[in-house]
């Protein structure tokens, strides 16, 4: 005689744990890597920016601290030796400049001193500059 341990498992066990796996098999494998949006930005800051740049006013380093960045005039941060060109672009950081800056600097302004820098994807670039201006507020 088979004790009902040994027996088979019910129909329903099997239903159950066969849709438990079928959901966890379908759901999306970065939903689980990806990070919420606010920690996002700040670890794509960390990863690209963080080497040079501080988000603590007054605090520059290498590259200028990047404290309420968007909307202040680029090359304008007192206490900052900017490169000549960068003083004189003549335009205020949007979102815009600051993500095309972030991927392909020297088309935005040529001559900066953000040397060496290759770049940034412009998605981890807007993680960036989301993050800059939840960070600066």
């Amino acid at each position: 005689m088979q004790s009902r341990l040994q027996s088979s498992p019910s129909p329903w066990l099997h239903a159950i744990a066969g849709g438990a796996l079928a959901l966890l098999l379908s759901a999306p494998s970065s939903l689980a890597q990806q990070p919420a949006s606010g920690e996002a930005g700040q670890q794509a800051f960390n990863n690209s920016c963080r080497t040079c740049h501080s988000m603590k006013e007054g605090d520059n380093r290498l590259g200028p601290n990047l404290n309420k960045i968007v909307g202040r005039k680029a090359g304008s941060l007192p206490n900052y030796n900017y490169s000549s060109s960068m003083k004189e672009a003549g335009f205020n950081w949007d979102q815009d400049k600051l993500t095309r800056f972030m991927v392909k600097p020297d088309e935005v302004v040529s001559g900066h001193k953000m040397q060496p820098y290759g770049g940034i994807s412009a998605e981890e670039a807007a993680k960036v500059v989301a993050y800059l201006q939840t960070a600066s507020q």
